[in-house]
């Protein structure tokens, strides 16, 4: 059995260390105080018997569980993030742990009125007699993606300390800057040397997935032109309310929130503006190579139409793509989904193979050589002060990292 207290401690201990990322930053990673995660995950793999445990030039932590057994064993990988998203507060963490939850909604900070309802949040449901980890209502938990590092080392401290427990060698890796889409900028997958992988960044007990978006970031600059108010007729242009009309020309019912599955969207993540000046920000996201490209072609278009409108030059794009649907790279390797799907089944898990409505360092490193599924860490409600995470669902997520590397052994 795993050891479900330090499993635990690890977690309660990763997540009060602050390690945002920042994505206005040009440096990599792109905030420093990643690097001290980084660090200790180092000292504890050394303690753990990872004599070649690392941390390299970029914030890139290596290490490797030698093989202690006599077959021809593939090389397997597991990768966690240690950077938190930079949209919600991350510093001074307080996790609580709420011991036999009794399905009632969950008051997480009286002062500020936050409480986790059972009407927003039905997957409550879900959790009863269960111990889960909260906020204080204030910040992030971070189990996206602490819960997985833990899982990780927990599962290296079994193997490491359980010597009949026969497996091949087993490569271990922790990412920065996966948050702002930076994670694997400068990861050395031949320098990794795993078969395959596995990330542990996935929400809820029994996820797994092999698809994500096609992603691209836009960025509209509107150039403006700023005149007293009083002499303004037939000459100011309020780039305010161009960039307004810009958003506008996108479809309201494909935002995030009106879709769902293998549905795409336009997400507007940032609007900052003045008379003179004013920039959109976009994330575009879609399963579809084909839709995906519509929906850059579209974005295009409305940028033209400004410009056509107002004056060339007045609406700047600047369309960037971020990631692609790993899919097409897992597929031929499919034994990686179905050897997990088997594990969580011959642990209790029920396994739910959905797309993920995201990305992952996974779906990157799929197309850099490194097959890469994902599979559930356990949180629900990642990036906000609603976040938790079932210690069970961690529990079951390290078994079934052990399972999956038991299979293998035994094929």
């Amino acid at each position: 059995m795993i050891n479900k207290k330090n499993l635990t401690d690890r977690f309660l201990r990763y997540v009060k260390m602050d390690t945002q990322s920042d994505d206005s930053s040009t440096s990599f990673p792109s905030t420093a105080k990643q690097l001290e995660l980084s660090k200790l995950l180092v000292k504890e793999l050394n303690e753990l018997g990872l004599n070649d445990a690392s941390i390299d030039e970029y914030g890139y932590v290596m290490a490797t569980v030698p093989a202690n057994t006599a077959k021809k064993v593939p090389t397997i990988g597991f990768l966690a993030h240690v950077d938190t998203a930079p949209d919600m507060p991350g510093v001074s963490v307080k996790p609580r742990i709420i011991e036999n939850y009794d399905g009632n909604d969950i008051l997480l900070n009286s002062e500020n009125n936050v409480t986790i309802s059972v009407t927003d949040f039905p997957e409550l449901h879900d959790y009863v007699g269960q111990s889960l980890i909260v906020t204080d209502g204030t910040t992030l938990l971070g189990a996206d993606d602490k819960a997985g590092i833990a899982e990780i080392m927990t599962a290296v401290e079994y193997m490491m300390g359980n010597p009949e427990f026969k497996h091949g060698p087993i490569r271990i890796g922790f990412t920065v800057d996966e948050e702002v889409g930076r994670g694997v900028d400068h990861f050395d997958v031949k320098k990794f040397n795993a078969d395959f992988a596995y990330t542990l960044d996935g929400g809820a007990i029994g996820e797994l997935e092999y698809e994500n978006f096609n992603a691209a970031g836009a960025k509209i600059i509107i150039q403006g032109r700023n005149i007293h108010p009083g002499y303004a007729k037939d000459k100011m242009l309020n780039a305010m309310h161009i960039a307004m009309e810009m958003n506008s020309l996108l479809p309201p019912s494909e935002r995030p929130e009106f879709t769902v599955n293998y549905e795409g969207f336009y997400h507007l993540i940032g609007f900052q503006g003045s008379v003179e000046n004013a920039t959109l920000q976009y994330i575009i996201r879609d399963h579809s190579q084909a839709k995906f490209e519509t929906r850059k072609a579209f974005i295009t278009k409305c940028a033209d139409f400004i410009n056509a409108k107002y004056g060339e030059g007045v609406a700047k794009l600047e369309l960037k793509d971020q990631y692609y649907n790993m899919r097409e790279k897992v597929e031929p390797v499919i034994h990686v989904v179905d050897t997990a799907v088997k594990a969580m089944e011959l642990v209790g898990v029920k396994p739910k193979v959905k797309p993920i409505r995201g990305g992952t360092d996974g779906a990157r490193l799929s197309y850099m050589g490194l097959p890469c599924p994902n599979l559930f860490a356990g949180g629900e409600n990642f990036h906000g002060k609603h976040e938790f995470v079932p210690i069970e669902s961690m529990e079951k997520a390290t078994e079934v990292m052990l399972k999956i590397i038991e299979l293998y052994e035994s094929k």
